[in-house]
């Protein structure tokens, strides 16, 4: 309204249930976008089965903390979902800093993100969730760089959006 026109009450009505001074941000539909790639697994024997895909062959163990064996050479579903987080969000974040002004470190070594997903809530209860730390590691950059980052990180990395309001997660800027 700054602009100086004239704009309708009715107009400036909130369709949406937000605030009709902020604009309304376009989602994209992933019901109807067109996919960009597609990965399969096939899992048999749910925590304590085999996981194989196209390029992906996981033995699967209950973890410790679970009550599982101590099988360092087996994996779990929350240490999968950490993995795949982490670098996802790395991803977005190489994708993103040049659109800012700003460029990431060459040097693999000098950006890193550590993800650590908590399995939370009540097993016995049936009643489960996840929590989602990430601490985000760059050399090279100043703290609000960085920061300015990973906020655009966040709106664009696909685990984060799919994760967005219903997985509690924090993420932690680090500079080395």
């Amino acid at each position: 309204m700054a602009s100086g026109k004239f704009i309708p009450l009715a107009r400036l009505t909130c369709r949406s249930g937000r605030s009709p001074l902020f604009a309304t941000r376009r989602y994209l539909n992933t019901k109807t976008a067109p996919s960009l790639y597609a990965a399969r697994a096939h899992v048999v024997g749910a925590r304590t089965g085999h996981v194989d895909g196209e390029n992906l062959k996981v033995d699967l163990t209950m973890a410790k903390a679970l009550g599982g064996p101590d099988d360092k050479s087996k994996t779990n579903p929350e240490e999968l979902f950490a993995a795949g987080y982490g670098a996802c969000f790395q991803s977005a974040m190489n994708a993103v800093a040049p659109s800012l002004g700003l460029k990431m470190p060459k040097d693999v070594e000098d950006s890193i993100v550590e993800s650590t997903v908590h399995l939370v809530g009540s097993m016995k209860d049936l009643d489960m969730g996840l929590r989602v730390e990430l601490v985000v590691k760059v050399r090279g950059l100043d703290k609000e760089s960085l920061e300015k980052i990973v906020h655009k990180a966040r709106q664009v990395c696909p685990y984060s959006r799919a994760t967005k309001d219903n997985v509690y997660t924090v993420v932690r800027c680090e500079t080395m």
